[in-house]
């Protein structure tokens, strides 16, 4: 694989934790550079770790990851999503309830989790092409680091324009990640 395509994988791979990240930023208090890293940093690691993994499962069972990967990825983030839709609309009902400073580390790790399935699926189909699984997977985890921590911070001016919104909307883009990962999936199994 050339630089140039794997560099256009490792940008395509970070979309969707970049998305989920916009919402991340919006539903916090006013993130600092700092939690956007720690943020960035979290998923950037997952997302280096599960193309890894796919690639060992390309290497095993390759058909069984593909057939099941997108209904992971939609169900982590519709159960994501919804749960924030509900915190959304609860914070409505409650006016003194103020925003977290940081999400914890396990909110962020499922998160990450979930929209890196794709991550895992691209490993496995890089287990058939002639790359080197490290640096790729380098690259898609430099790439996610970098979108994610921009995602948060534009999620805090995000946040600063629709208020007790953002976390609602934040649990939408998050659905909608996931619905197009199912989507994308099942068009083209077609």
């Amino acid at each position: 694989m050339n630089p140039i395509s794997l560099l256009f994988l490792a940008l395509a791979m970070s979309t969707d934790a970049f998305a989920a990240a916009l919402g991340k930023g919006a539903s916090l208090h006013k993130p600092r550079f700092l939690e956007a890293l720690r943020t960035g940093l979290i998923f950037g690691a997952i997302e280096t770790i599960t193309p890894v993994i796919g690639w060992g499962i390309g290497q095993v069972a390759a058909r069984f990851a593909e057939s099941w990967d997108h209904w992971i990825a939609f169900t982590l983030l519709l159960v994501l999503g919804l749960h924030m839709i509900y915190n959304g609309i609860k914070h409505d009902d409650d006016e003194e309830q103020e925003k977290p400073g940081q999400h914890s580390f396990w909110i962020l790790a499922v998160t990450a989790f979930a929209t890196s399935i794709d991550a895992l699926a691209v490993g496995v189909g890089l287990a058939f092409v002639d790359v080197n699984i490290v640096v790729a997977a380098l690259a898609i985890g430099l790439a996610t680091t970098v979108m994610v921590t921009i995602g948060v911070m534009l999620g805090r001016v995000l946040g600063t324009m629709v208020g007790k919104r953002a976390e609602i909307i934040g649990g939408i883009v998050l659905i909608v990640v996931g619905a197009t990962i199912l989507y994308e999936h099942l068009s083209a199994a077609q």
